[in-house]
């Protein structure tokens, strides 16, 4: 049987005057998060921004994307980099930026 894997496309906003920090944050994204990603079932993730106004589109494959976020919010290390992260994004006071996500509709696909 195939099973397709899930193709999910989201947006964040950053503060556009944070843009440049955050970049330099994700040069060097701890270990441990990339590790919680992966076991989580986050594969072929990329992260793009639009520097201008702090627009990030991420991408990501997984078998169950509602389950693989599950997976990584049960994870304290999900924990400290969110909290980490939340200074860099334009989201309500005390809102973790991987609740903010506004996930996007597939309505075409090419393979």
């Amino acid at each position: 049987m195939d099973q397709r894997r899930e193709r999910v496309c989201f947006l964040l906003t950053l503060r556009p005057e944070r843009v440049e920090e955050y970049l330099g944050a994700h040069q060097r994204v701890w270990p441990e998060m990339l590790d919680a990603l992966r076991g989580a079932g986050w594969s072929n993730y990329s992260l793009f921004v639009r520097p201008e106004d702090g627009l990030v589109v991420g991408y990501l494959e997984t078998d169950d994307f509602d389950r693989a976020v599950a997976a990584m919010d049960a994870t304290e290390v999900n924990d400290r980099w969110q909290r980490t992260m939340a200074q860099y994004f334009a989201a309500p006071p005390g809102a973790r930026p991987d609740t903010s996500m506004r996930r996007l509709t597939e309505y075409f696909h090419l393979d």
